[in-house]
């Protein structure tokens, strides 16, 4: 079977050279902004413990966004085909990065924590929708996340139980 092969284009611009530029760690800004096409930038910093913009994203903030939207995007898309009609969709996601002595860094876990609000108590085969169902659709999602596959540290899952639209309503 033929691959099927994605290119993606960022450019990145410096935004925070200032008037000193990098004459000292402390004379110059970690802003920057990411652009792709006709897409809206999205403004960047280091984390805020290495001097960045605590209001502006950090590569690490847009690590586990990453894995967040991957999920989501599959679980969805999985949802759909197995006839689980999703309504709502939100996730509390956390990512843990270890710093080692000589300032070397890497994440060691992300946790992803979905809540899912579903319409439909009943599948169309007659089977419930449960908590079982919506974690066998995490499983899988997980299974083909795009993000999730490309990482070497540990993805978990701590799903919500399943909320269904007339009990998110009350």
């Amino acid at each position: 079977m033929a691959q099927l092969l994605h290119s993606y284009s960022v450019d990145l611009t410096w935004t925070g050279a200032g008037d000193q530029g990098t004459s000292t760690y402390t004379s110059y800004g970690r802003n920057h902004e990411l652009t792709s096409g006709d897409k809206l930038p999205l403004p960047g910093t280091s984390d805020p413990a290495f001097r960045g913009d605590p209001a502006r994203w950090s590569p690490e903030d847009l690590v586990v966004g990453a894995l967040a939207q991957c999920h989501m995007l599959w679980f969805l898309h999985l949802a759909a085909k197995a006839g689980v009609v999703v309504v709502g969709y939100g996730d509390a996601a956390s990512g843990t990065m270890r710093i080692e002595s000589a300032g070397h860094g890497q994440f060691t876990e992300v946790v992803l924590r979905p809540r899912v609000v579903v319409r439909n108590h009943v599948l169309p085969d007659g089977r419930a929708v449960d908590d079982g169902v919506l974690e066998d659709l995490h499983h899988r999602a997980h299974e083909h996340c795009f993000i999730a596959r490309s990482v070497n540290f540990t993805v978990r899952h701590e799903p919500a139980p399943v909320t269904f639209e007339h009990a998110a309503r009350a």
